[in-house]
């Protein structure tokens, strides 16, 4: 079953791969949208797939890579706004 999320992610996760890193796990994930910075030091993400593997980028999210420091993850389920041919970081 397909299932649509809306995830923000704060802390310090702008300058350290986080689009970059995301991408990867979402493509390895299966799952279609994007990632963007926005311009209040956040990171949001748009995903769309299973929604076992939307968990798990949900649940990687929390960490992220390396060199993040993730304080806070939002997740709001979403409709799909629009049709993703695959993951792309914005």
């Amino acid at each position: 079953m397909s299932a649509c999320v809306q995830i923000t992610v704060k802390g310090r996760v702008q300058g350290v791969y986080f689009r970059a890193y995301t991408q990867k796990q979402a493509i390895k994930l299966n799952l279609n949208g994007f990632v963007r910075n926005l311009p209040n030091g956040n990171v949001e993400i748009v995903a769309c797939g299973d929604a076992s593997a939307l968990q798990s980028l949900v649940s990687w999210c929390h960490k992220g890579p390396l060199l993040a420091k993730v304080n806070e993850v939002i997740v709001t389920e979403s409709a799909e706004i629009e049709v993703f041919a695959g993951f792309e970081i914005r």
